[in-house]
């Protein structure tokens, strides 16, 4: 009988944005829903995505784009007070049956009779604990209760990770309902051969992504680096990269051919929920070298170097052993590949179709 259930078809609301990675989650998940015979809406908060982003995302899903802006994107949370309304109507006009939000904090007075599913790919709180090991305060203040109101409103709290789970609940007190759903990329194409260099791929500006160390790191190796992502920010932040090549904001179809092409690919990031960038380079075969967080260590243990997230001698130091190891780095390219195939986008979207029953059963008991 459940499974009969978990595969009934439903027009589902997505949230999302065009800045970071949820995008692309939002992408990849509503293409297996729409596969499977789901509709789906997807809501887009923020910067407006580009034609070609829209255009993929309207080949299996409607698109539609809300004023409201992101909550990490406001410092007066006043600015979020019409979202409550804006996905009532979009509800109202789609006959929507569950809403699924990639931030907690947009179920915060969310009052609808369908179930909802929050998905917290990353929080300000979190990130201000995993970078700066600092408390919300001030400006920001606001967004813990906001938070904690929307994952205690929600039928269904998700997580990427266990390690973004833990962290959660370090951050806000026990959640109830709350699972993990790893998050999964579609399979690439490995390149014919590799290349001599690094790459590495981020939204260089924003601080957790250890830009610094990345570029140190960059400037006593032996092998050029290459760094897809922007440098700027919607916010005005801004990183320098003086010895790596940046190749600034790149289609992610280039990003994962340069994946497929180079020898090693690095995450420096101090913060990671999931970390897409590092399973996309897993399922071309790329050997990894990754900061030694929870996260990495959670997913890729036995299957990339690891080094301290501070020490660009660390990285530096991993780069030497691969450069001058072939073989070692066709074993961990050869691991990764098979760690990797672990991240299916089917699983995930199965997964996640278990989690909106739960929801829908939980909702009828509110």
């Amino acid at each position: 009988m459940l499974q009969s259930l978990i595969h009934r078809p439903r027009r589902i609301l997505m949230t999302t944005d065009a800045v970071g990675g949820v995008w692309q989650y939002s992408l990849d998940l509503s293409r297996e829903l729409a596969a499977a015979g789901n509709g789906v809406v997807l809501a887009g908060l923020g910067p407006p995505p580009s034609a070609e982003q829209a255009d993929e995302a309207r080949s299996f899903a409607a698109l539609e784009w809300l004023k409201t802006p992101p909550d990490w994107m406001t410092h007066d949370q006043r600015d979020l007070d019409r979202l409550p309304e804006e996905l009532r109507e979009l509800a109202k006009v789609y006959a929507i049956d569950l809403l699924h939000l990639n931030a907690p904090a947009q179920a915060a007075g969310l009052d609808l009779p369908c179930p909802v599913v929050a998905v917290s790919h990353s929080c300000v709180v979190t990130w201000l604990h995993a970078v700066r090991g600092q408390a919300v305060a001030n400006d920001w203040a606001w967004q813990k209760d906001r938070n904690r109101a929307g994952l205690d409103r929600a039928d269904a709290v998700v997580a990427p990770s266990r390690s973004h789970a833990d962290m959660l609940e370090t951050c806000y007190g026990p959640i109830p309902r709350l699972s993990v759903v790893y998050n999964s990329a579609a399979p690439g194409q490995a390149a014919a051969h590799r290349e001599t260099f690094v790459f590495a791929a981020a939204r260089w500006w924003d601080e957790g992504k250890n830009a610094a160390v990345l570029d140190a790191a960059a400037a006593i190796a032996e092998w050029p680096f290459f760094a897809a992502g922007p440098l700027d920010g919607p916010e005005g932040q801004h990183a320098r990269l003086q010895h790596c090549v940046s190749l600034g904001p790149i289609p992610h179809e280039e990003v994962r051919r340069l994946m497929a092409r180079a020898g090693i690919f690095v995450s420096t990031s101090r913060y990671e929920p999931f970390g897409l960038a590092a399973l996309e380079a897993a399922m071309a075969g790329t050997p990894l070298v990754l900061a030694d967080i929870g996260t990495y260590r959670e997913i890729w243990n036995g299957a990339a170097l690891f080094f301290d997230a501070r020490d660009q001698h660390a990285l530096a130091g991993c780069i030497a052993r691969l450069v001058h190891d072939h073989v070692l780095r066709r074993q961990l390219g050869q691991r990764a590949a098979r760690r990797a195939r672990k991240f299916s986008p089917r699983s995930q979207a199965t997964a996640m179709r278990e989690i909106y029953e739960q929801a829908a059963m939980a909702a009828t008991e509110r």
